[in-house]
């Protein structure tokens, strides 16, 4: 991780302020490594976050995949009492703590960062991913099953087809038909990454479900139907 973007401990509205402003340090070009002219993926993560005993206690998950192939490298939960209220367009304040902890404890550090939530498809254009994206200094993607904001036409029904999610004129995210017959999901881009390049890796790392496999094995494990059932690594 880079060094600390900002203090965790704030009111909603000084939130709202600094998601303004860090909004601004998004980088929407491609920055993944390279070999050559091609990426050279390796490690990819998948997060999501979930909460226990109420919502009082915040659980992160973190699984990191091997690319090719998406083999499991290692598996991280981490929970922490849960310290900023439920506020739409501010999950990230109330859940990026517990995720940049279980982070930390990554023996290997991913190439590319997939999290269920928002990329830029947000508000104020900072949602979840490219938010976690600025603390981990790395390329992320926000691949989220309901949309927050925006407008978009309908989705052909064919795997792999995706319509552009629109706020006004500009382009937020992609909402993409994973499977045939299911709801699409909604992709978007959080930082160091393209719009083009977020659907590609997208469809890329999808098994035979509607999620892609890094963050439908951390939904596993942050809804509690993974193996784990306290912090740790495998």
């Amino acid at each position: 991780m880079t060094a600390d973007l900002h203090d965790w401990a704030l009111e909603p509205r000084e939130a709202i302020a600094l998601q303004k402003r860090l909004a601004s340090r998004l980088e929407a070009a491609d920055r993944l490594p390279r070999e050559g002219h091609r990426p050279e993926v390796e490690r990819i993560a998948g997060v999501d976050i979930g909460f226990e005993d109420g919502g009082a206690i915040t659980r992160a998950a973190v699984v990191l995949l091997a690319w090719p192939g998406l083999a499991v490298l290692e598996e991280v939960v981490h929970r922490e009492p849960t310290r900023f209220p439920y506020v739409p367009g501010l999950l990230a304040f109330r859940e990026l703590p517990a995720a940049l902890a279980a982070f930390s404890q990554l023996l290997r550090r991913p190439d590319l960062v997939m999290v269920d939530g928002q990329g830029i498809a947000h508000p104020r254009r900072l949602g979840i991913a490219a938010h976690l994206g600025l603390w981990l200094d790395l390329p992320t993607l926000g691949i989220a099953k309901k949309r927050l904001c925006g407008r978009h036409g309908e989705v052909p029904d064919t795997r792999g087809d995706w319509t552009p999610l629109l706020d006004g004129d500009e382009v937020i995210g992609a909402v993409l038909r994973s499977r045939v017959g299911v709801k699409p999901v909604y992709v978007s881009p959080g930082h160091r990454l393209s719009l083009a390049s977020a659907v590609e890796w997208t469809l890329a790392c999808l098994g035979r479900t509607k999620l892609p496999e890094p963050t439908r094995l951390a939904d596993r494990l942050a809804s509690r139907r993974g193996r784990k059932s306290g912090s740790g690594q495998t």
